[in-house]
């Protein structure tokens, strides 16, 4: 086979798809490069859950053909991509990062499988997550069948969860493009700690058939890639309707940035203190420097308060009631205490006692706070705050010890609460790569309307038009 240049491991798609044009080398031999660097490379980062490299050879092969005959099925035609561990793949195990399922198989492809492989994407292999997607909460970073998720730009540092493999992956260069899934910050959290760009759809736009449940009303799934532009081309692959998935919105998305509203039309609204007072000290520098970057694209940037609601709480009980749902039968036969995580096997149990009255105030409170950021949205375009406060933590730091002792919490709450807030509005977030703090990265997230995915991606395409964040590598790689 031809020697793959190591350039193309960090390539986004538009640059794989001239290089395959141009016969540089054949789909077989780029998904054979990549399923090597995913084997070798994976177990590293504790990112690969499973590989499969004789089936994504025979797609790969079906795809040069294709090529050979000039048939073509768009942008993601013989890009290599994984999935996280929640979603099915036909005979291959699926072990939602948990013991209790760690021999688990189905005899089906999750919809976003089908329809990636329809278009000629090659998935070679499956990324590690938390158990369970975080059911329950844990307070480990090791909470995984797989081990804690390790940070490609400092190994010491966590990848985030719970898509901790999808995020890493891709930030090593193990995989063109990943699919995760988010409930509450499970794609927002590991793209920013690890330095890739991220989408976390409207909810009900991509079909979760096939994915593990853990809250039929929270759940969504999207793209980790290299830039906005690539995720703009995979959700327009992944989106749509489906009669499999009771949350389908049926509708489809179109990327078409040539139709984006000018920049300079926009109101983006922010906190000033998300990116002082409440970004943790070795962050401020470079939020700063991004927020100055995002002015250059020509959006107006307008102070904004949220709706002051205990989002936090209306996502806890929604979630717990449905997850003991889901969950009942690990639950109540004792399997749950395989899980790896003493902390999250009491919150399953846990929740097997949450009143339905609170599951019911908190489902009519989710309404009121949809209506609320209706009204919002009436004077605002976007919204963007930090990613995450600072850069990843340590592994072996408890996630739920808090702030530093002695450090003031900031009387101004910003917005506090969006990452719970957007998944109870089931709103869409565009995470952005904007700089370092401690040699690690840091990033920014827009959060838009329902449906204004569009909008998001464009002003993400310009920031990293006029930046070069997104293409940093972790070092050694």
């Amino acid at each position: 086979m031809a020697s793959i240049p190591s350039d193309v491991f960090f390539a986004t798609i538009g640059e794989l798809n001239a290089r395959l044009a141009a016969r540089e080398f054949k789909v077989e031999e780029l998904v054979h490069a990549f399923a090597a660097r995913l084997d070798q490379l994976g177990p590293h980062y504790n990112a690969l859950a499973l590989s499969f490299p004789q089936q994504a050879r025979r797609q790969a092969i079906a795809v040069d053909k294709d090529i050979k005959i000039e048939r073509s099925r768009g942008r993601l035609q013989g890009i290599p991509y994984g999935v996280k561990d929640l979603l099915s793949v036909a005979n291959q195990l699926t072990t939602w990062g948990a013991k209790p399922y760690a021999g688990q198989v189905f005899d089906y492809d999750a919809t976003v499988v089908s329809k990636l492989n329809d278009l000629g994407a090659v998935l070679i292999g499956k990324l590690s997550m938390v158990e369970l997607a975080g059911g329950g909460g844990y307070r480990y970073a090791s909470a995984s069948l797989f081990g804690a998720g390790l940070n490609p730009w400092d190994r010491t540092r966590w990848s985030g969860g719970s898509s901790s493999g999808s995020a890493a992956a891709v930030a090593a260069g193990l995989v063109t493009f990943a699919i995760g899934s988010e409930t509450s910050g499970s794609i927002v959290t590991p793209a920013s700690f690890c330095g890739v760009t991220a989408l976390r759809p409207t909810y009900g736009l991509v079909s979760r058939h096939g994915a593990m449940a853990l809250s039929w009303t929270l759940d969504k799934l999207g793209p980790f890639a290299r830039s906005a532009e690539d995720c703009g081309h995979i959700l327009q692959a992944i989106a749509g309707g489906d009669s499999e998935d009771p949350g389908s919105a049926g509708k489809s998305f179109y990327y078409v940035p040539q139709y984006a509203r000018p920049l300079k039309a926009l109101k983006v609204g922010y906190a000033p203190v998300d990116f002082a007072d409440r970004a943790e000290p070795s962050a401020r520098a470079a939020f700063q420097a991004a927020l100055a970057a995002l002015r250059e694209t020509g959006i107006q940037l307008v102070e904004t308060k949220l709706p002051q609601f205990p989002y936090g709480a209306a996502l806890s009980a929604i979630l717990a009631a449905e997850e003991a749902s889901i969950f009942e039968e690990l639950i109540t036969s004792g399997k749950v205490d395989q899980l790896a995580d003493k902390a999250q096997i009491a919150g399953l149990k846990a929740a097997m006692d949450l009143p339905a009255r609170d599951y019911l105030k908190a489902m009519r409170l989710r309404r009121v706070i949809q209506r609320a950021y209706r009204k919002l949205f009436a004077d605002v375009d976007a919204l963007v705050t930090p990613g995450r406060s600072g850069p990843a933590p340590k592994i072996d730091v408890p996630l739920d010890s808090g702030p530093a002792p002695g450090a003031a919490a900031p009387t101004d709450p910003g917005f506090a609460g969006i990452i719970q807030a957007g998944n109870l509005a089931g709103l869409p977030a565009l995470v952005l790569p904007c700089g370092f703090a401690d040699n690690l990265p840091v990033a920014l997230q827009l959060v838009g309307a329902p449906w204004s995915e569009n909008t998001l991606l464009a002003v993400g395409k310009e920031f990293q038009s006029k930046t070069d964040w997104h293409k940093r590598r972790p070092p050694g790689l």
